[in-house]
């Protein structure tokens, strides 16, 4: 019997109900099973029930000198014996001997975490602790809980737990500790796995500080623990690689960080300092090869990503390059050709070293031919990992064998070599063994003083989570394992009762939002969130939700607010879903694979097992952002500009002096318009000539859509896309081209922008359309008379506005010859996006009058560089990796869809990601400017939470971070999404973009001193405003938001950034002359005393 099997067996005996007495039969069993352990297994399972560790050790973890017996780990032992430990754990459960049931489930607990059966395990764990509450739960069981909530999306859960591990000493239900250390290593723990959380968020800096004091904890220890040392070296060598300049300067000067103690001199590079600290981490867990592979490959990443930096000169990179090289070799050779792998983080890495070695050998020349085998290889492998992930026990093992086949055709095409390794059992060469253990001196007491630092934050987590669930204390200390309750509670809609909810009970409804005085509850469709823009409703009779054929998830979904038609939406929002019942039960499109990989993936199935959800009710917030359609956008382009920019290093414009009578014709639709919100001149367009289609660059594989236009359109809208334009329907290629479109103004972020309802205009008539002249993407010079001149013809800037961290910046004059298009990357265009570009050079070389993009084809694997921002810093940060554009979520939003995306530079690797296409074809700008305007949200919301934190205000708002893939045929950009880290709970707007907000939710108290907050950090010239996504029921503890939209005056105005009025709108309206409570605890000066108001 498989593994799998024998766990729900164990599984259905926690679910049977405990017989008055047990039998004979059963009893003898159980001693059976027990007496037939070797003396290892026993030893170790009398320890455990013992309670002589909060977690199982490895042999060599604490041990200063190693000898040979030693050299092994402790899954080898449990993969042999793993059967008659399930026999074990069954035959326990019906003899209802707890104390051996925990102690099983403790010593196989890890084991099963890497071979990805965690979920029934802990399954079983609960149950048990349900059934005898007084049997003690190891903490490595409960943190285990707290990091499946991290990879599955349930970060309030997985925060909850953390923070009470921490605050409380370490308590945990009736477990005894032997010693204060174990407490402290609990703590150490604890306090790694949430810098793993804020490493998810985005949040580098906070995230550095809590992995170094993780290694104080390890380091602080009577004997230092090796394996959590290794583990946090690792962690902080992914975050160094992550992290901006700024804040990696701040980290080490933090006077509570002996910086050069552990990693050497404090004057050396950030990427330099993380690849040390991931070489050491290699060295203290060179017994086992998991850790090896998941550090050395850290190391080469680091390498990789130094060798491209500003600081790296050319006669360098070719040293580095060599030695990220070695690192990835060795990340691959620490499994023999044939071995088994079992775990899903094992893989993903072995997938992430063989791309990140065909990347490094094509910059060190190796042979294109080669280097392109090498690279279909792992397009394909990563394919078949897709596959993996999704698959039910059965099929794994088969899906395994063939994606490390590819692995293995990487090594034999690059020739990865064997390396001189004298000591056995260890999975490191020689020469990393002349890396010293630092000279450190880090004390329990020290440890104990950094955590009393952060003892305000976990408090407020702990009082979030006591409300929730309404216990006090000690129960709380005792329900520590099992899930908590921190998703929104029912919300009445007293301020808005049009938006009132009750069930859907017929499945014949004829459309999904109801009139304007109905009363309608939605049902969330549980497997397929994705952030505010995305909500599936469910209309089956029993309004219980259906799984989609694509969802691989159960529970709450990251979704959108769902929203009545009534209530006022947002401008530019992708807002709640806007189609029919009869629109759902329409048959999809089949999509085929094509394009990188060496063969067609097939599209995976969903195990019945896994497409099961139990029921839940969409929260009805009531509170919706405006939204104009794109046709309201009154852009105007009086001149055309020819010849597009080419490269990063060359970037003059030219204009064109006969654009207007060539490509507009004498009356284009981008003459300015002076219209009023329902003028019929933007309420419908007419087309006035056909699209042709163009044909696709050599190499494409047509999944993205490129058309021509031959004239202009009467469409007010950016790219002048109606579907009138094309009564046949779109060519099967799909990323557009099209002959006008506005230029883009450096520095302004802008949203896409959603169709309006002719009932959903904004109620101040009077004010401007939100498309005024000085649009989104639309860069002009106004002369000295204040009129609108031709285009910026220079793409040089003002000494004054140069960023000295940006590549571009810094060799602005260099002169490259021009790629073949503009879309095509030539070699100055990657080193320019690998050491970093700021935000307006990256969209002055990007921008494109003439190309939009859409997705067209799923299951497909590509080659993409994948885009970081920091506001901080303002760079955009490339790294170069390959990307699954997985199944379509089946839910659309009103300007985008859902799709599951997995990427080998995804910063969990074990998490689930969602990537955001618009629904219509965009320029590149719109998916940059998103990603810009979260991250700008972020680094707001960063500082408003030291306001929180210094005022003792139990609560913590995180936006979701967002970056962007750049989709690759070769060296050609053929698409563009926005990704971010698929989340878990009940969506809840919070407030909209105009005046609206929802009272009756807690967190809104926040989101509007937030708003205040962000207006005075400012100098009154921004807010950030149409606040969602996951609260606690009492606002306390953390909120996860997504989506905002920022009011500015530092930027043009456009479809989403209302400036004046904008702002007016939130400081008359939303927050109003008076301070609510949460303002007044944070000694906000009233906005009502600021001269700008």
């Amino acid at each position: 019997m498989e593994a799998g099997e024998l766990l729900e067996d164990c599984l259905r005996a926690a679910e049977t109900p405990l017989c008055a007495q047990v039998s004979e039969a059963v009893r003898l069993d159980y001693c059976h099973c027990k007496e037939s352990l070797c003396e290892e297994l026993a030893s170790l399972l009398q320890e455990a029930v013992e309670m002589k560790w909060p977690f199982v050790p490895e042999k060599w973890q604490y041990k200063l000198s190693i000898s040979p017996k030693d050299k092994t780990n402790l899954s080898d032992l449990i993969s042999k014996h793993v059967h008659s430990l399930l026999d074990l754990l069954r035959t326990s459960i019906r003899a209802q001997e707890s104390h051996t049931s925990l102690a099983v489930v403790f010593l196989v607990d890890r084991f099963l975490y890497w071979t990805d059966e965690s979920s029934r395990l802990l399954k079983i764990t609960k149950l048990l602790h349900k059934r005898h509450p007084d049997t003690p739960v190891a903490p490595q069981l409960v943190i285990r809980q707290a990091r499946v909530f991290l990879n599955s999306g349930k970060l309030q859960k997985a925060e909850s737990i953390l923070s009470s591990l921490i605050y409380r000493n370490g308590t945990t239900g009736c477990w005894v500790y032997r010693s204060d250390s174990d407490k402290a290593l609990v703590q150490a723990v604890s306090v790694q796995v949430r810098g793993m959380v804020l490493q998810k968020l985005g949040l580098w800096l906070q995230a550095a500080e809590l992995i170094w004091a993780s290694l104080v904890g390890y380091y602080s220890l009577p004997q230092p623990d090796k394996k959590g040392i290794g583990t946090s070296l690792g962690l902080l060598a992914n975050i160094l690689v992550s992290i901006n300049d700024e804040d990696f300067r701040a980290f080490k000067s933090n006077p509570d960080i002996d910086f050069p103690s552990l990693l050497g001199d404090s004057g050396s590079h950030r990427l330099l300092s993380a690849a040390q600290a991931a070489k050491m981490a290699v060295v203290y867990s060179q017994y086992t090869s998991l850790y090896v592979l998941t550090n050395v490959t850290a190391q080469g990443t680091c390498l990789l990503s130094y060798s491209f930096s500003l600081a790296c000169t050319a006669s360098e990179r070719a040293s580095f390059l060599q030695k990220a090289r070695e690192a990835f070799a060795i990340g691959l050779l620490t499994k023999a050709e044939g071995e088994m792998v079992t775990s899903q983080q094992e893989l993903h890495t072995f997938l992430k070293a063989a791309y990140s070695i065909t990347v490094t050998d094509k910059w060190l020349d190796a042979p294109k031919e080669v280097v392109m085998k090498a690279g279909q290889a792992c397009q394909q492998a990563l394919g078949l990992f897709y596959k993996y992930c999704h698959a039910g026990t059965p099929d794994k093992d088969g899906l395994c064998v063939e994606i490390m086949h590819e692995v293995t055709r990487v090594k034999h095409l690059l020739g990865v070599e064997p390396f001189p390794n004298s000591e056995k059992g260890s999975f490191i060469p020689d020469s990393y063994r002349n890396v010293k253990d630092a000279s450190v001196n880090f004390t329990q007491e020290g440890f104990s003083k950094i955590l009393v630092r952060f003892q305000k934050y976990h408090a407020s987590l702990c009082e979030g989570a006591k409300s929730c669930k309404g216990t006090d204390d000690k129960a709380a200390e005792q329900l520590c394992l099992t899930a908590l309750d921190t998703t929104v509670g029912p919300v009445t809609t007293e301020s808005f009762p049009e938006a009132s909810k009750q069930k859907l009970r017929s499945s014949h409804s004829s459309s999904v939002f109801p009139s304007k005085n109905a009363d309608l509850s939605l049902t969330l469709e549980s497997t397929d969130p994705l952030g505010s823009s995305w909500q599936k409703l469910s209309m089956i009779s029993s309004g219980s939700p259906q799984p989609s054929s694509s969802g691989r998830r159960s529970g709450r979904g990251q979704g959108a607010s769902v929203s009545d038609q009534s209530s006022i939406p947002t401008e530019s929002d992708d807002g709640g879903f806007s189609q029919s019942a009869d629109e759902n039960k329409k048959p999809k499109q089949q999509l085929h694979n094509s394009g990188f990989s060496s063969s067609p993936v097939p599209k995976s199935t969903t195990p019945n097992s896994l497409s099961h959800s139990p029921r839940f009710e969409v929260i009805q917030a009531g509170v919706e952002t405006v939204d104009y359609d794109t046709d309201h956008m009154t852009n105007v382009s009086d001149v055309e500009t020819e010849g597009s920019l080419h490269s990063l290093s060359q970037l003059a414009l030219k204009t064109s002096s006969s654009s207007l009578g060539e490509s507009f014709g004498s009356q284009s639709s981008w003459e300015k318009i002076s219209t009023g919100q329902n003028s019929p001149a933007c309420e419908k367009a007419q087309p006035s000539s056909l699209s042709k289609s163009r044909s696709k660059s050599a190499g494409s594989d047509g999944s993205f859509f490129i058309m021509d236009t031959l004239d202009s359109e009467s469409s007010c809208s950016p790219g002048g896309v109606t579907d009138q334009g094309n009564a046949e329907g779109p060519s099967p290629l799909e990323s557009h081209d099209l002959a006008h479109s506005n230029s883009l103004k450096p520095g302004s972020h802008r949203a896409p922008v959603a169709q309006r309802k002719p009932s959903q205009g904004v109620s101040d008539s009077s004010a401007p359309t939100e498309g005024s002249e000085e649009s989104s993407f639309e860069m002009l010079e106004i002369n000295q008379n204040g009129h609108r001149g031709k285009e910026v013809t220079t793409a040089h800037k003002d000494p004054q506005n140069l960023n000295a961290l940006c590549y571009r910046c810094l060799y602005q004059s260099a002169a490259v010859p021009a790629p073949d298009g503009q879309f095509m990357l030539s070699q100055q265009d990657y080193q320019a996006l690998l050491a970093g570009i700021c935000h307006e050079c990256l969209l002055r070389r990007l921008r494109s009058k003439t190309t939009l993009f859409k997705l067209k084809n799923v299951q497909t694997a590509y080659n993409a560089l994948h885009l970081k921002f920091s506001k901080a810093t303002g760079l955009w940060t490339a790294r170069e990796t390959c990307v699954y554009i997985g199944d379509l979520m089946e839910m659309e939003g009103k300007q985008r869809r859902a799709i599951w995306v997995q990427f080998l530079h995804q910063e969990e690797r074990l998490s689930s990601y969602v990537g955001k296409d618009y629904l219509k074809p965009r320029e590149i700008q719109f998916h940059l400017n998103d990603v810009e305007r979260q991250m700008t949200a972020q680094y707001y919301v960063t500082e408003f939470n030291k306001s929180l934190y210094d005022k003792e205000v139990l609560a913590q708002i995180f936006f979701i971070p967002s970056d962007t893939l750049l989709i690759l045929n070769g060296d050609e950009i053929v698409g563009c999404i926005t990704v971010e880290p698929y989340m878990l709970g009940d969506f809840v707007k919070l407030t909209n973009n105009t005046g609206k907000k929802k009272m009756d939710v807690e967190a809104t108290k926040y989101g509007l001193a937030f708003g205040h907050f962000t207006y005075l950090f400012s100098g009154g010239q921004e807010v950030v405003v149409d606040l969602q996504g996951w609260t606690t029921s009492n606002g306390k503890g953390l909120t996860y938001l997504t989506d905002p939209q920022i009011h500015s005056t530092r930027t043009p105005r456009g479809p989403s950034n209302f400036a004046e009025r904008g702002l007016e709108y939130f400081l008359k309206d939303q927050h109003g002359p008076t301070c609510k409570e949460v303002c007044n605890l944070l000694k906000l000066p009233p906005l009502t005393e600021q001269p700008h108001v």
